[in-house]
């Protein structure tokens, strides 16, 4: 029996329960941080992988910054856009973020450590963790529209 890619999707989705991993990252200006430290007790945050030679993760990031000020208010979370640009193209991340906008906290996995980590192929991906280091939720790829689950999917944990 084959499933259906949105129930490919909610199998994946159900077996999202194992802990963030400890990984070191960099900002965008060079300082070593771990991944661990953007976990907050009260909020959800919300990880996503992307590269700038993605369009598909480029358009998920626009899309959820038209509606990022108000989930953070409405659902107290925070997103962080961590890039797996190689040591190359990093060069361009910082102009394109500044250039759009983003308002997200940038960080790169320039070596894949976290993306190995997490065990995943291709970006974009989507995880939602809670404030245990739990890993919620995940979602993989994007098509227009996926901003709206993922605001399904905040409204409800943050309402457990």
């Amino acid at each position: 029996m084959s499933l259906s890619l949105s129930a490919q999707k909610m199998v994946k989705a159900l077996k999202a329960d194992k802990q963030l991993p400890s990984v070191e990252l960099k900002t965008l200006d060079g300082e070593t941080v771990n991944i661990k430290d953007y976990i907050k007790e009260d909020k959800l945050t919300v990880l996503s992988f992307w590269a700038t030679w993605c369009s598909p993760c480029k358009k998920e990031l626009d899309n959820i910054n038209a509606f990022y000020e108000d989930w953070q208010e409405d659902y107290n979370m925070e997103l962080i856009a961590i890039t797996i640009d190689n040591q190359r193209s990093l060069s361009k991340v910082k102009p394109m973020v500044e250039g759009k906008r983003w308002d997200y906290t940038v960080l790169s996995d320039v070596n894949s450590d976290l993306k190995r980590a997490l065990n995943f192929q291709t970006v974009p991906y989507t995880f939602i963790i809670d404030g245990k280091g739990n890993i919620v939720y995940s979602h993989s790829g994007y098509v227009e529209g996926d901003e709206y689950e993922l605001e399904d999917k905040l409204e409800e944990l943050s309402n457990k």
